[in-house]
Formats: structure tokens, sequence, C-alpha cells
């Protein structure tokens, strides 16, 4: 009797071809709306979270002021020292290595190319904070290190843009108006935090200091925690490091910062997902309308044949078997709608990715579960229109006109 009744709702469906397409335009723009939100929202989380990751697991960043900025409209704080990057990787416990960094702004010029990029003097500690595989050359040597040498790694980005693509190590280059060799190439990192990590040149921390900065100021700290200590753990102690050896007494506030790169992530992650639920919910109202819109044509259908109904009643069939075909025209009406709006959806997404900067997604949980409420909207909405048609008096329906 299903497949019956089954039949006889595509067939009414097909009578009224444009009619039914309007009824379940409100379905299908809830449901693409719904699931090219939740399907984005979570590659953008994905993307978040795997840029933050390249940042270094279990690594601790720690910066002069509150917050990314100065706050407060006081005196900026002061940098840190060589001293306070040795105090830290001697006496707290659960640090495995400390990675200083001096920083300055340049534009790099190679033959016809230039590009404005920020220069990062660093130590080989670095790579033991923050792994970094190389493209192609080799790493600055320790003897290197030690006398400032004028060698430069390009990052990804500054590699394109002065070198297409070309051969880079072995050649020399000039940033902010000094020459250096460049000895390697970094491998493609992306966003990553708060703003392109390729785009990035690294030095000798003596030779950005000497060259460019013109003091042995230390801009930022990155601190390697060993995995058997907790994090929260050492940052602590490192706290109460600097603000000793910074001579913060009392209740004074903390003139540096210590980020923990999973309390980034955690809350990006957040952020991303909160926007997400708002989003979504707002584009669920759609479903809502589009469940109305279902009832109001279904009214209508009742409406319509009525005599049809009379006449079914009349010759045998009974009250369930006439809810049960309305019942299963909305249903179906309600899926053809949600399936369709799954299609839109998928080409949404494809569409959009490249331009969030996010890799495509398949869920297809949040798409079995769209699919479900559609079904489930169909019988919500297409009950009351079913039962009223399966309660007509059959004379009353024979004379209707």
């Amino acid at each position: 009797m299903l497949g019956t009744t089954f039949i006889l709702a595509i067939r009414s469906i097909r009578r009224h071809l444009l009619r039914s397409f309007l009824t379940t335009l409100g379905i299908v723009i809830g449901v693409a709306a719904v699931v090219a939100m939740v399907t984005l929202g979570k590659a953008t989380t994905v993307s978040v979270q795997q840029s933050v990751a390249s940042l270094g697991t279990n690594v601790l960043q720690i910066r002069p002021g509150q917050g990314f900025g100065r706050g407060g409209g006081g005196p900026r704080p002061p940098d840190f020292k060589q001293s306070d990057v040795d105090a830290v990787a001697r006496q707290v416990a659960g640090v495995k290595a400390v990675a200083p960094q001096a920083q300055a702004t340049g534009t790099a010029i190679y033959e016809g190319s230039n590009w404005s990029t920020t220069i990062n003097g660093t130590t080989l500690s670095f790579l033991d904070v923050q792994p970094w595989p190389l493209q192609s050359g080799r790493y600055f040597t320790p003897t290197e290190e030690a006398a400032g040498k004028l060698v430069c790694i390009l990052g990804n980005t500054v590699y394109q843009n002065l070198y297409r693509g070309g051969e880079a190590v072995g050649t020399r280059m000039r940033i902010a108006g000094i020459s250096c060799d460049v000895i390697g190439v970094l491998t493609a990192r992306g966003q990553g935090g708060f703003g392109d990590q390729d785009d990035t040149v690294i030095m000798p921390i003596k030779a950005v200091q000497r060259r460019f900065s013109g003091n042995r100021d230390i801009r930022l700290m990155l601190v390697g925690v060993d995995s058997a200590y907790a994090t929260s753990t050492v940052q602590a102690s490192i706290e109460d490091l600097l603000r000793e050896r910074r001579n913060i007494t009392g209740g004074k506030s903390d003139d540096f910062n210590i980020f923990d790169t999973k309390q980034i992530s955690d809350t990006l992650t957040g952020i991303t997902t909160a926007l997400t639920g708002v989003v979504t919910a707002v584009a669920a109202i759609s479903l809502v309308v589009g469940g109305i819109g279902i009832m109001n044509i279904m009214l209508v259908s009742v409406t319509e044949r009525t005599r049809e109904i009379g006449i079914r009643l009349a010759i045998g069939a009974v009250a369930r078997e006439v809810l049960m075909q309305f019942l299963v025209e909305a249903i179906v009406l309600s899926m053809l709608g949600g399936l369709i709006g799954l299609l839109i959806a998928q080409l949404v997404v494809v569409g959009l990715s490249p331009a969030l900067k996010v890799d495509y997604l398949f869920d297809p949980q949040i798409n079995l579960i769209a699919f479900a409420i559609s079904g489930l909207i169909g019988v919500v909405f297409g009950y009351f229109p079913a039962r009223r048609a399966a309660s007509l008096n059959p004379i009353d329906a024979l004379r209707h006109e």
C-alpha cells in the first residue's frame, strides 16, 4: 500500500510541477544555507587549528606589554635582554629550548623585483621550538650565528615574489639596504595565528641587532615546553621569574604577556564555532518558513481535491489511507526540496572555499541530519492538512463543487 501511495504522491507533484517547486523553495534555501554555513564553519575551524598548530605544539610566546599592544596608554614596557632569555632557559623546569627574536622591517630587492617583509633575527634554538623544514639550501651554522654573519633564509612568500620559482640559494640580495647571502628557502606554512608566516626573512639574531634594529633588545621569546610538563605550570614559573627580573612587586600588573598556542587555538576555535552557530540559526529560519509553505499548499490541495477524496471514501477507502496519501505527498515534497538544497550547498561550498582560503570539507553527518530534518518538516507541517483530508465527510465531499 505504501508503494501505491508513494506513486500517487509523485503523480500529484508532477501534475503541478511549478507549484511544487515553488512550494519546496523555502526548504531548498533553508537546507542549502544550513549545510553550507556549517560545512564552511567547520572547514574554517580546521584551518584555524592547523594554522595555529603550525606555530608549534607546547610553545609559549612571551612579549613585552599587555596583550598584543602596549595597553594602558603609559610608557612602552622595556624589551627583554639576552640575560632574560638565559634565565628562562636555565632556571625554569620543563623548558626545552628558548628562541629569542629581534625584528625589523625592510624592503627585499633582487634584480628587478622588490618585496616589503619582516626580518626575524633568531638563533638555532628556533628549530628546536618550531621545526620548519627547508625547501632548499641549509640553515645558518653555529659559527655564522655567533659571528652575526649576513646570511638569510627566505620564507616562501618572499621567495615567490622575488625569485618567481627560480633558484635562490647561492644568490645575493639586498634587504633594507644591506646585502646578504641567501642560504636557504623554507617550505610554505601559509596563514598562521595572526598573519602570513611565510612573509619573513630569517637571519642570525646578532646580524639583525647590529645592522637593522641598532640595539640588543629582544621583542619576542619562543619557549618550547617539554611534553612531560604541564604548560600551565611552566607558564606560571616563567611569570614569577620575569616579574622578579623586571622588578614587578605587590599587586602591580605584568608588563609582559605569555600566550600558550593551545589557548590561542581554543579561543579562535570558540569564536568561529559561535559565529557558525549564530549564522546557522538564522539560516534555519528558512526551514520553518518552508514548512509553513508546504502546509499552505497542502491545504489548498485538499480543498481542490475534496471531490476526489469523497469518491475514494465512498468506494471503500478508510480515513487512514487518505491521511497517509496526503502525508506522504508532503514528505516527498519536503525531502525533494532537501535533496536539491544539499546539492546546492555543495556547489556553494566548492565555490566559496577558495575565496575563504579553506579546504573543501565534506561532512556526511550534517548532510544526513539536514536531509532527515527536511523529512521531519514534511511530517510536522503535512500532518494537519492530511488529517483534515482524512476527516472529511464522504457525502459533504461528494457535494463539493
